[in-house]
């Protein structure tokens, strides 16, 4: 009976932080007025003809007009970097560089934005992935955000599109886990670094102090910079914010089951810090947590155990802007799947055999 009393102490916490997100609310609002600093918007890109055309025309169909675009070419092997070449010569805020050969010691996502915030001019630093579109609005709120809270670091987790069942059955994994877990608006609320989040899609940096500390300098090997970053900020006595992107940034990860299969178990156990014992003991409470509840316990108490489940899963599917239905049906499925990524996740992470568009990547 220990063991149910522990299982049903998990479930309520969880519910609970659930439950303070949701009324919480820690979303990207507007802003009630314009600004006109100069925002360095920064572009790691390596093999994404596919994408970039989309995120470079969503960012010129931004009302804010003062910034200037970057965008690295990681020794891509398509043609993103003449893609890139023919849409520069369209507006001269946009420039399109050739990335540097990846040094010993670096990941090479770090190195790309590494070499990008030295390239750059602005005030603020806003690093963004190639695979996104931004909606009207993004730089204006954010920029705000940063001056309102005197923020070092703001950090967005977007919306993500998917289209495939498969990718339906692992990437909602991202924001369950996120929203499960953490209350997010302890990040900017609490200075502990264990209240850290972060998502590596969205990071806006006060020029100044990124160029002072080096931040992808500082983390330039690890798997899960985005987080890394964020504890070193608070921890060095910064003040830095995550929040849910509120419909301004798209972000389609992942092309199917199998692609997001990958990445995920890339980052599964990174985003645990590599505690192996702690993310079997969270996948264990879980996934057989509710399983041993319906073995053990009466039909009420099981029936109580699911709602809790049921709740927290809509009002993440609500915050994170998913489908509620589909995420409910395919919640057994998603578990499943997780359990599969952690698996692989760890054995990559023993055999030293992780390997992320064409690189290893050293633990």
């Amino acid at each position: 009976m220990i063991l149910i009393y522990f299982i049903f102490l998990f479930l309520i916490l969880r519910f609970t932080v659930t439950l303070f997100n949701f009324i919480s609310n820690p979303k990207l609002t507007s802003s009630p007025r314009d600004y006109d600093e100069l925002v360095s918007i920064l572009i790691p890109a390596r093999d994404e003809e596919q994408n970039i055309l989309s995120l470079l025309q969503s960012i010129c169909n931004q009302d804010y007009q003062k910034y200037e675009v970057i965008i690295l070419d990681d020794h891509s092997s398509d043609r993103t970097f003449a893609i890139c070449e023919e849409f520069c010569t369209l507006d001269r805020r946009f420039r399109v560089v050739a990335g540097k050969t990846l040094p010993i010691g670096w990941l090479g996502k770090n190195f790309a934005c590494h070499q990008l915030a030295k390239a750059s001019k602005g005030k603020y630093l806003m690093f963004l992935d190639a695979d996104e579109t931004i909606a009207d609005g993004l730089i204006n709120n954010t920029v705000h955000r940063m001056k309102f809270y005197k923020l070092d670091l703001l950090s967005l987790f977007t919306n993500q599109v998917m289209i495939t069942w498969g990718e339906r059955m692992v990437v909602p994994l991202m924001h369950f886990i996120l929203l499960n877990l953490l209350p997010l608006r302890l990040v900017r609320l609490s200075r502990s670094p264990a209240f850290s989040a972060a998502s590596g899609q969205f990071m806006l940096f006060n020029a100044e102090n990124y160029k002072e500390n080096q931040w992808h300098e500082q983390v330039s090997n690890k798997v899960v910079e985005d987080i890394e970053i964020m504890r070193s900020i608070k921890a060095s006595g910064y003040r830095g914010e995550a929040l849910l992107a509120n419909g301004y940034i798209f972000c389609r990860m992942y092309s199917g089951f199998k692609d997001a299969f990958q990445g995920f178990s890339k980052n599964l156990l990174a985003g645990f810090n590599n505690n192996i014992i702690g993310l079997f003991l969270y996948l264990f409470l879980v996934i057989l947590g509710p399983l041993a509840i319906a073995y053990i316990l009466s039909a009420e108490l099981l029936f109580f155990a699911l709602s809790l489940i049921i709740l927290s899963r809509v009002m993440i599917s609500l915050m994170s802007g998913q489908n509620v239905w589909i995420n409910i049906f395919l919640h057994p499925v998603q578990l499943i799947s997780m359990l599969f990524i952690a698996v692989i996740s760890v054995k990559k992470y023993f055999t030293k055999t992780i390997v992320w568009k064409g690189r290893p990547i050293r633990n």
